[in-house]
């Protein structure tokens, strides 16, 4: 049996020593039973560094990254029966940089990271992404005066109730809360969460229902265990998952949680390793940790039905397929580098 799924790539060097040469958007089928992976299409796009697919798994969305002199956008397409992408429009994303979408069955989210906004954009019923509805920019500074001179939206998260959307920004140490009605999008400042300072927030995930929040902290790296007060969340726990002996400085790329909520999975690039988590009464046990022998473990993710671990290694153009075992811990069992600078995984729902 196969699954299939895309991979989204830099294909160029905005900044001098950052970027890639990728192909674009990859589509990919993966072998339930030996861990094969194999390369079916690519769709030619700029930088798509993040990916997005439609609740119903008809469309897919990316924002191309780039700076905002060079004019970014947002891009949708549409999956075709043979999982080609067709592209069906687009509209320009008025931000730097763009790292993030998400999506929902109304609109499309898009996070700014050089210029810290964030944007939403409105989806008719044929997948086609409508004018920008909402952009807001956040303000603050960090104690972390090289990468915290100003806000750098990171990620957008939709909240399992649909309602709410909650925004990492690295820049500000702060995870912005907004209230979302299936409409226009509303700051909910009473909502927003303060991590310690200097730590970077970058990815979050939610678990069971919502009532924790798992934060990965690029700068610090670490983990911020998020529980609810009232109306918003507070960070309640900090745990760090660098590899003991490793000394060099922290750069904390992705955070994932299993979908049986039993385990937490947290990148760090430099060390290249995948640490592993396991939840048990809301606390967060470290089981180990996987080093996966390349350069730049920018993102990884997890089959929909928790079987497969697939880590992206950026500049050794790595792609890592693992068996997720029942301690939750990784054994590899294919790698390939036919896939130029993979940055992000995106399966079907």
């Amino acid at each position: 049996m196969w699954i299939t799924f895309f991979i989204g790539s830099y294909t160029e060097y905005p900044i001098p020593g950052f970027g890639g040469m990728g192909q674009g958007i990859y589509t990919v089928k993966l072998n339930t039973k030996t861990g094969e992976l194999k390369h079916i299409h690519s769709k030619k796009e700029r930088n798509p560094s993040y990916l997005a697919i439609s609740t119903d798994n008809r469309f897919l969305y990316c924002p191309t990254e780039l700076d905002e002199t060079e004019f970014p956008r947002i891009r949708a397409y549409k999956v075709n029966k043979d999982f080609s992408l067709e592209f069906l429009n687009e509209q320009q994303i008025y931000g730097g940089y763009p790292c993030h979408v998400a999506v929902d069955s109304r609109s499309v989210f898009v996070a700014c990271y050089a210029t810290g906004n964030i944007i939403q954009y409105p989806l008719n019923t044929d997948g086609k992404l409508g004018t920008a509805i909402a952009d807001y920019q956040h303000r603050g500074i960090g104690i972390d005066k090289d990468r915290q001179e100003g806000p750098h939206a990171h990620q957008i998260a939709v909240h399992p109730n649909g309602k709410d959307i909650y925004v990492c920004d690295l820049g500000i140490d702060i995870i912005k809360a907004y209230r979302y009605n299936g409409a226009k999008l509303s700051p909910k400042t009473i909502g927003d969460c303060t991590v310690s300072k200097g730590s970077g927030p970058r990815h979050l995930v939610f678990g069971s229902e919502g009532g924790r929040a798992y934060v990965i902290n690029e700068l610090k790296g670490n983990i911020s265990v998020l529980g609810m007060s009232g109306e918003s969340y507070r960070e309640i726990d900090v745990y760090p998952f660098l590899p003991k002996n490793y000394l060099g400085k922290p750069s904390a790329s992705a955070v994932r949680i299993h979908p049986n909520g039993r385990f937490l999975y947290a990148a760090n690039r430099g060390s290249e390793t995948i640490s592993v988590f396991s939840i048990a009464k809301e606390k967060l046990d470290l089981v180990g940790y996987e080093h996966t022998g390349g350069e730049e473990l920018r993102e990884f993710n997890i089959t929909p039905d928790g079987h497969w671990l697939l880590a992206c290694l950026q500049n050794s153009h790595d792609i890592v397929v693992y068996n997720i075992n029942g301690n939750g811990m990784l054994s590899e069992k294919f790698r390939t580098k036919e896939i130029l600078s993979p940055v992000c995984v995106t399966f079907l729902n």
